[in-house]
């Protein structure tokens, strides 16, 4: 009996510790603007952004190299290329697709995360200032990069 809740003790603590789910990306819509928020700690920075259209998977926009500080801690505009030094040519659509599927790739790394988003329920959510619609529902920039173990030094 012994040896059987030692192996349940140990299975549980496997799963507990590896924790399968993926971490949240945000987005708002304010107007025109489209921005999201990708969790990073303050030691990272983001280096590339994707956008696709959810329902085709058709790319509609990459970027690279956020200029700012803000961009770099993964707070992005999307097609807004004068914020990036490097970025496709094209315009956000005059209607976004339904579902709006976004990558974010780490600088130097081939780590990062992403987010399928529908767009009229994130401009339904009507959020305050400071949140970011995500699979959880609204959450603050803060509470995205919290996600992360950054360490007892960031």
């Amino acid at each position: 009996m012994a040896l059987i809740a030692a192996a349940g003790l140990w299975v549980y603590g496997v799963y507990s510790m590896s924790d399968p789910r993926p971490l949240l990306v945000g987005m708002r819509i304010d107007g025109s603007r489209v921005s999201i928020k990708a969790p990073t700690c303050p030691t990272e920075a983001v280096g590339k952004v994707e956008v696709f259209d959810g329902t085709s998977e058709k790319p509609l926009w990459e970027a690279r190299d956020p200029k700012s500080a803000e961009g770099k801690r993964g707070a992005l505009t999307l097609w807004a290329g004068e914020e990036f030094a490097h970025s496709t040519p094209g315009r956000q659509p005059a209607t976004l697709p339904k579902d709006l599927d976004v990558l974010i790739t780490d600088a130097g790394t081939e780590d990062g995360s992403g987010g399928l988003f529908d767009t009229s329920v994130i401009k339904a959510a009507q959020l305050p200032a400071g949140q970011y619609w995500t699979a959880d529902g609204p959450m603050t920039a803060e509470a995205i990069d919290r996600q992360l173990s950054c360490g007892p030094e960031q």
